[in-house]
């Protein structure tokens, strides 16, 4: 039975994902699904709107079979990272035979095209200039990669066929195994604004969710049935805002040496200048951001940046991340084929599986103890969740990883 790979953020899971998942079991009703999702923030830098094993729940209950975490130190990146931290995870597994991607333009020889030519001189040549006019490396890289040609350019102003020509990019840079399928995106942008009918963008989603009076037939039109039970509660509760963070960073942000904050990963070209001069005209998180966000800095690098500022990320570790690639495979969610493919993961990955936290690294080591690269990486995990709780009006433990479970769903016959 073929394995396929997704990689996700599933921030909610929606119709259309649902849909992609229908798609894929057409093609091969008897293949199984894995996917690595991010856990309490997304690659914009955003909270995620749901916390990790209720998103993954919901993905296992529509179709998949197995959800790992994807680790922080490739989640909370942009797109270069985000892609090669999922690929190289999904290959360490052992089992995935295809990775499988909804993108703008599915047309899989386009799209291979276009990753060829990024590693050629000429694209890195054009890159290069285009950065020193002042745009972002994202930008510069999709102008690169069109070639001049204009159809692709537009394209390629598309985020999903931009993580699609990142995902080729990084399975040619590891040499994997696993094999391309490009899927096409159903009817909703993914930075479509408004919801509209039964495939909505999980933005759109978003967007209505933060409305003070949601309109809930239109989110539940959406959306599974499972997934609008856990947005009416998270709703209820309290969503997710990045603004309970802020006096945090404006007190890690006075007035003091750049030089310290440049070890900061991310703080790079200037942009410590940027933060310290922002920080002190500024009295909400927002009005930072929107101060020191520029071309060359936009709005979704200035919210990673502000991550790895209260996570204390500094260059040397996720240098070290880089090099390492993910080095664990924890387990979000399964159902009964998960199980079985959990079985062989174990004879066949190249990584641990990570089902009970404190088998890999107990609380108070955490504290205190001396870290291998591999508990670092799960110690920022960690963090992370706990950083995502603070962003909820009435914060959760900042231990749920250490009190939350694996979650099984019943079914799906191994």
């Amino acid at each position: 039975m073929a394995v396929f790979g997704i990689i996700a953020e599933y921030n909610p899971f929606h119709n259309g994902h649902r849909l992609q998942l229908a798609m894929l079991r057409a093609l091969d009703p008897e293949a199984r699904f894995i996917a690595v999702m991010s856990g309490g923030y997304t690659q914009r830098g955003e909270a995620a709107i749901l916390d990790k094993w209720k998103r993954a729940r919901r993905a296992v209950e529509n179709g998949l079979d197995l959800v790992i975490e994807l680790p922080f130190a490739f989640a909370g990146r942009s797109a270069q990272f985000f892609t090669t931290g999922g690929v190289r995870l999904l290959d360490r597994l052992g089992v995935v035979d295809s990775l499988a991607f909804g993108s703008e333009l599915a047309d899989l020889g386009a799209l291979q095209e276009m990753a060829e030519r990024s590693f050629s001189p000429i694209a890195a040549a054009e890159r290069r200039r285009i950065m020193r006019a002042g745009c972002s490396y994202a930008a510069a890289q999709a102008v690169a990669m069109a070639g001049g040609e204009e159809e692709r350019a537009e394209a390629l102003r598309q985020p999903n066929t931009i993580l699609a020509v990142e995902y080729l990019r990084a399975l040619r840079l590891y040499a994997s195994h696993i094999v391309p399928l490009a899927l096409p995106r159903v009817q909703a942008a993914h930075h479509e604004a408004d919801i509209h009918g039964e495939i909505a963008s999980a933005a759109a989603i978003r967007q209505e969710l933060y409305q003070s009076r949601p309109d809930w037939g239109k989110i539940g039109a959406a959306v599974p049935a499972g997934t609008l039970a856990d947005l009416r509660q998270q709703k209820k509760a309290g969503l997710p805002d990045m603004e309970q963070l802020s006096r945090t960073v404006l007190v890690l942000l006075l007035p003091g040496s750049a030089a310290s904050l440049r070890e900061i990963y991310g703080m790079s070209e200037g942009l410590e200048h940027r933060f310290l001069a922002a920080a002190e005209r500024s009295d909400s998180l927002q009005k930072l951001m929107e101060a020191v966000r520029c071309k060359r800095y936009p709005a979704s690098r200035i919210r990673r940046t502000v991550l790895c500022l209260l996570l204390d990320l500094s260059r040397d570790v996720m240098r070290r991340f880089d090099e390492a690639g993910p080095l664990y495979a924890r387990v979000l969610a399964f159902n009964d084929r998960g199980r079985g493919l959990l079985r062989e993961i174990r004879a066949k990955g190249e990584i641990p599986l990570v089902t009970r936290l404190r088998d890999c690294l107990e609380a108070r080591q955490l504290r205190e103890g001396t870290l291998s690269l591999a508990q670092e990486m799960l110690a920022l995990d960690i963090r992370a969740t706990g950083l995502w709780s603070l962003t909820l009006p009435s914060p959760a433990r900042r231990t749920l990883d250490y009190i939350i479970s694996p979650v099984y769903v019943p079914g799906g016959d191994d």
